[in-house]
């Protein structure tokens, strides 16, 4: 582990290793075909007000050979480029069309069954299904990420190791300046904001492989890509450093 922001690009492999002397981690994304289907066409995301839920979730799985640490999982989702997009219908396809506003500073959400040891690791995927997405810049709550629409962007999934005797007591304490950690960066979770959908193939693969979007089947409705009513109970968010 290196004091310093260490993002693995994917590149060809599902799959990267972090190497610092005898510590080895691997992150991969799970549920990579599926991401991929929305990648090819566009990945947009519906933001609201009050917070719309991911889909396709980001969800990662952790393996280390490290028997001593215990390590601690974050999310952050941080502009992709300093562009602000469009949707042309005629061709079908996003377009950079200006500059980007001036964007919030990223927040950090940890895992709420952070922190992991290398054996948890091993049986379990980290889901961080409960994240959502919202325009409103006073959002404060836990679990919400302040995203603009018609803006790209990029999740980031970071790994703290701490001993196991010097735990993470309050995480808003956390800086990653200050902790050996690792950032794994899959391009394929890139997505645009959108307050609705633009694309009509998104809204189609969303109906088909979203579980929540029944509201979709059943009456056409936008607003049923994962329900925004539901109270999170993740840990809460903390600015990046």
């Amino acid at each position: 582990f290196q004091d310093e922001v260490k993002e693995e690009s994917e590149e060809e492999s599902p799959s990267f290793t972090a190497t610092d002397g005898s510590l080895e981690i691997e992150c991969s994304l799970e549920g990579r075909e599926l991401w991929e289907q929305f990648y090819d066409v566009g990945t947009e995301m519906i933001v609201t007000k009050s917070g719309r839920r991911m889909f396709p979730t980001v969800k990662v799985s952790v393996r280390t050979n490290d028997t001593v640490g215990i390590l601690y999982v974050f999310l952050d989702i941080v502009p992709a480029d300093q562009k602000r997009y469009r949707y042309f219908f005629n061709k079908s396809c996003w377009k950079a069309v200006g500059d980007a506003e001036r964007s919030p500073k990223a927040r950090l959400l940890m895992h709420p069954s952070s922190p992991f040891t290398r054996d948890q690791l091993q049986n379990d995927a980290i889901s961080f299904e409960k994240a959502k997405l919202t325009n409103n810049i006073k959002e404060q709550r836990e679990g919400h990420f302040i995203i603009k629409s018609m803006h790209k962007y990029q999740p980031r999934v970071h790994i703290v190791r701490r001993d196991k005797n010097n735990p993470i007591h309050d995480p808003l304490t956390v800086r990653l300046s200050k902790e050996s950690y690792r950032s794994f960066v899959f391009e394929k979770t890139q997505f645009v904001g959108v307050t609705a959908y633009q694309n009509q193939l998104i809204t189609k693969l969303k109906i088909v492989h979203n579980p929540f979007a029944k509201g979709f089947r059943d009456s056409g409705e936008r607003n049923s890509d994962y329900e925004s009513g539901q109270k999170t109970t993740n840990t809460p968010l903390l600015p990046p450093s």
